[in-house]
């Protein structure tokens, strides 16, 4: 039996299909697009070049359709594997205080699953999506929700309560939630085992950053903070979204442009960030070329992102306590050693203590690297994640009746001999 993973965003779908257990990723792809039109979709399997079929506009019930048809292509599929799939796991972005761990999908919990909706609404809407259109096409076979909140479940009050009316949390759920949790486990595993310490007794920084960014404090193996709240919105800067800012420009602004809160949600969450300073809706080279290049706004912007990253790793070791390493990873955290070298400038008093060559090298093969000398008392490392086989990992315990939630997960990446994969997509 095999495993198909999805993560389903507003206008891409990302799918993995694995042994099970996850033991060997057996094909992956992407399909972009979706709903815009000009849709594609692209297979790669073991051994072979990727491949990529344009098929005009679907939504994403088509989407799924469509992955489900190209793994069972004669020609470019992959036999008889697809027509072995015996569970799907989805990730879904937010499982508000209902949802601790993973879980089989059933109506109840796709219900709950739509509430938490206007929670995250350029993430969960999609997911939704996603869960219905393989449900409809695969109903004889279970469907597991992992959660990007569930890792967050441990932080304590103090950290995940607004300083707001106390009512709001109780009648709304307005608190801290965090997202990225997949990430964030896998980041803490794979660190404890190259530092060669169990989990539990590791204290790490992680940071992801790709289109969004979070930093998660862990201490003793799980998250006490989260740099993002009740939404992806709050944190360090990203690529479209603002991050952390005075509340009180909401109301200045919608007063000034005479704007409703969706347009303002819509300004926060697609038109700030790096595009906000910048105005440029470039990939992140453009923008790393332009910013050498003498483009003030671009320098700004990365310069920006850099000290918010760094303020937080800053915060977060006053959280943690003694630390044993931070760890980067995903889009600019694993690719972009600029990045990277702007955040950990200046952190030497910390025990942060970067070694410039290993830092330029770290992420041209996507392997996990360290980038401190040897004598940094605390270590860095650069480590490509992998939530997609946390995904399969947890389907697969939980349809085995061995799963007891992320926090006692004996996962295959925690082990020394575990040999990272290299990413399909």
């Amino acid at each position: 039996m095999n495993i198909l993973t999805m993560s389903c965003w507003s206008h891409s779908i990302k799918y993995h299909l694995f042994s099970w257990g996850g033991e060997s990723l057996l094909a992956a792809g992407l399909v972009k697009r979706v709903g815009l039109g000009g849709t594609s979709v692209s297979l790669k399997a073991p051994g072979r070049e990727e491949e990529t079929q344009d098929v005009g506009f679907i939504d994403h019930q088509g989407a799924v359709a469509l992955i489900l048809d190209t793994l069972n292509d004669p020609r470019h599929g992959v036999g008889d594997e697809a027509g072995r799939i015996g569970a799907v796991g989805h990730r879904v972005a937010h499982g508000g205080e209902r949802f601790h761990h993973s879980v089989v999908i059933d109506d109840q919990v796709l219900d709950a699953i739509r509430e938490l909706k206007q929670l995250a609404p350029l993430h969960n809407a999609a997911n939704i999506a996603g869960i219905e259109a393989a449900a409809g096409l695969m109903s004889h076979i279970p469907h597991v929700a992992i959660f990007d909140t569930a890792f967050h479940v441990t932080m304590p009050d103090f950290a995940y309560v607004y300083p707001l009316p106390y009512e709001w949390y109780k009648r709304f759920g307005v608190r801290r939630y965090g997202f990225h949790g997949p990430s964030h486990i896998y980041l803490s595993r794979r660190a404890a085992t190259l530092l060669g310490k169990p989990a539990a007794d590791c204290n790490l920084i992680t940071i992801h950053i790709d289109k969004g960014v979070s930093l998660c404090a862990i201490r003793n193996g799980v998250s006490i903070d989260t740099s993002m709240g009740l939404t992806p919105l709050e944190g360090a800067v990203m690529e479209t979204r603002s991050g952390d800012f005075d509340a009180g420009i909401t109301s200045f602004i919608m007063q000034q442009l005479n704007i409703s809160s969706r347009e303002m949600e819509s300004i926060l969450n697609q038109k700030s960030g790096i595009l906000g300073i910048t105005g440029w809706h470039a990939e992140r080279r453009q923008i790393l070329e332009a910013a050498s290049t003498g483009h003030a706004r671009c320098r700004l912007a990365l310069e920006m992102e850099a000290y918010r990253l760094k303020k937080y790793i800053g915060a977060y070791l006053a959280a943690v306590g003694s630390l044993d390493a931070v760890v980067f990873t995903a889009g600019a955290g694993e690719w972009e050693w600029f990045a990277r070298e702007l955040t950990l400038g200046g952190l030497e008093c910390f025990g942060i203590l970067p070694d410039r060559e290993r830092n330029r090298a770290a992420g041209s093969e996507r392997k996990e690297a360290l980038i401190t000398s040897d004598s940094s008392p605390v270590r860095v490392f650069v480590i490509p994640t992998d939530e997609e086989l946390v995904f399969a990992q947890d389907v697969t315990a939980i349809l085995s009746g061995e799963y007891s939630g992320h926090l006692h997960q004996n996962y295959s990446f925690a082990r020394p001999d575990f040999v990272p994969r290299q990413p399909a997509v």
